[in-house]
């Protein structure tokens, strides 16, 4: 049963209406960029723009969509009402205000610094306390999911975890770790200088601290996609999970390898010795090994539910799988993006190969072929299997469904690959505008409208998303059946304690990241000739 849908709904809603907004400032950044436009004679406004997209899409949308997913996981998975409902919706108004702090400078054109910072660009110190809020706020769910897990385990003693428990508060520790770096670079080293308490900043300190969390978010924002992997598809399509101990060593090792890897953004830094970068760089290969143990305990989720079906023979059970339902559609779209993306993530992640495409538009069509692409189609998913839930009305017009997912596929690709092949070309990223009469930018400049092509059909799939869910309030009452995790083929009895709880993943996250980062901190902080004057965006505060 669910306990505290407003709550719930009240995350969803705000997450999908700033992600509404932030496409919308994407695709015009695209077009305004690109050879169908003759440019609006003003960088600054692009930047703004940039900043806006980048902030919300990178902090705020996640961010709740995950704290929503959480609290409905908590409830439906835990059997009993949330722990803290005032303490969440205290987080709740924290991130609303923490968005328009945050927000209002950036749209003034004083914060056009990206969502990455960027110091020594300094900018109005609104912004900075808004992300600051949106993080604090973000933190009361980790201790809030933390907190039920905590009595739901004292009432159950010794019993088993719920998987999607198990992996959601996974995901909330994952979090509150992993924003520990960006805060310490805005609490200590970026706010000083807005603020006027200090008149330099040691630029290359705040870029190794922003490593710590500009990596790890990206499991982060994974998490959700992930728990509606093995916890939703399986039973949406009328399988069974084939491994439920895979899936939690899965979580696991995802708290232990997502976090010592940052400094692979960081291979052009000279602050940053060779050695941490090699040893950043292995690590960022390790996390391979849980999303091969996703992509091989999900296809045999898979096929279990084509042979329930009928499905025979060695790949004839393909044949047999719903593809009329969303989940499984969805699934599988998201799964191809993961592919090509984690394929591309390979040449990032290499010491060697990094150097041909670092700062090219390689590295934007990467990240938004998985966070925008295989992530993103996955909250649509889990957002279409919790409506019904959440709101008591039936959802209205799967053919609707399935074109928007489709929809979001293609433009996902047609936005992403043509990115991809100008970064083989050197085009630089984050660039307001480009000379597209210049000798041998022609190439780049194909890419570029077929990008904005893309981008437009990853609108028109976002309005359809929206459409759906809005009708969704209007449509007819039903009486839902109560909702359900998908079940393991071999449901546990009992488990050993290592996956019953995350204390020794935990201790591993943190050991690994105080190793991998330490020493750079330390000598970083030992270092005071890397501080440089401030820039500040906007005029000087």
């Amino acid at each position: 049963m669910i306990y505290n849908k407003r709550l719930i709904l009240a995350h969803f809603w705000l997450a999908f209406a700033l992600f509404g907004v932030a496409i919308l400032l994407g695709e015009w950044q695209m077009f305004i960029r690109s050879p169908l436009h003759g440019w609006l004679r003003n960088a600054d406004l692009y930047y703004r723009s940039v900043t806006a997209h980048g902030t919300v899409m990178g902090y705020v949308f996640p961010t709740l969509v995950a704290m929503g997913f959480g609290y409905f996981i908590s409830e439906a998975a835990l059997g009993q009402p949330l722990v803290g409902r005032r303490w969440a919706w205290a987080g709740y108004y924290m991130i609303i205000v923490g968005s328009v702090a945050a927000v209002v400078p950036v749209a003034m054109g004083l914060d056009s610094v990206l969502y990455t910072f960027y110091p020594p660009m300094i900018g109005n110190a609104f912004y900075y306390i808004g992300v600051v809020l949106v993080v604090v706020g973000s933190w009361v769910w980790v201790a809030l999911m933390g907190i039920n897990l905590y009595v739901w385990k004292r009432a159950h003693p010794g019993a088993p975890v719920p998987l999607a428990m198990f992996a959601n508060v996974a995901g909330a520790y994952l979090w509150g770790w992993t924003a520990v770096g960006a805060a310490l670079e805005l609490l200590f080293q970026i706010l000083p200088v807005a603020l006027g308490f200090a008149t330099t900043i040691n630029a290359g300190l705040s870029r190794v601290l922003f490593s710590w969390t500009l990596h790890a978010i990206v499991y982060f924002w994974l998490m959700p996609a992930y728990i509606a992997f093995y916890t939703i598809v399986p039973r949406a399509i009328g399988g069974r999970l084939y491994s439920d101990s895979m899936a939690r060593i899965s979580f696991a090792l995802f708290l232990v390898f997502a976090m010592p890897i940052g400094i692979h953004h960081l291979f052009a830094d000279p602050e940053v010795g060779a050695g941490f970068k090699v040893v950043h760089s292995i690590f960022t290969a390790m996390v391979a090994v849980p999303t091969l143990l996703t992509v091989f305990t999900i296809c045999a989720s898979v096929e279990i539910a084509a042979r329930l079906r009928g499905g025979k023979g060695l790949f004839g059970w393909v044949k047999a799988l719903p593809w009329a339902n969303p989940q499984m559609l969805a699934l599988a779209l998201s799964f191809v993006m993961l592919g090509f993306g984690g394929a591309g993530g390979l040449i990032n992640m290499s010491y060697q190969l990094d150097s041909t495409i670092h700062n090219t538009q390689w590295v934007t069509g990467h990240f938004h072929l998985i966070f925008g692409g295989a992530i993103v189609i996955m909250y649509f998913a889990l957002a279409y299997d919790l409506w019904p839930h959440l709101t008591g009305r039936a959802l209205l017009n799967l053919r609707l469904v399935h074109w928007q997912l489709w929809l979001w596929f293609i433009g996902m690709i047609v936005l992403t690959f043509p990115w991809h092949y100008a970064g083989l070309l050197g085009m630089p990223r984050r660039m307001a505008f480009y000379d597209y009469t210049a000798p041998g930018m022609f190439a780049e400049g194909v890419s570029v409208v077929m990008s904005t092509i893309g981008g437009a059909m990853l609108v028109v799939s976002a309005a359809l998303f929206l459409t759906v869910l809005i009708r969704n309030h209007s449509a007819a009452r039903v009486d839902p059946e109560p909702f359900t995790f998908s079940r393991a083929v071999h449901e546990p009895v009992s488990l050993p304690w290592a996956l019953n709880g995350l204390g020794l993943w935990l201790g591993l996250m943190i050991a690994l990241t105080i190793t991998n980062y330490g020493y750079p901190i330390v000598q970083l902080i030992m270092t005071p000739e890397g501080r440089v004057p401030p820039v500040f965006v906007g005029g000087k505060p």
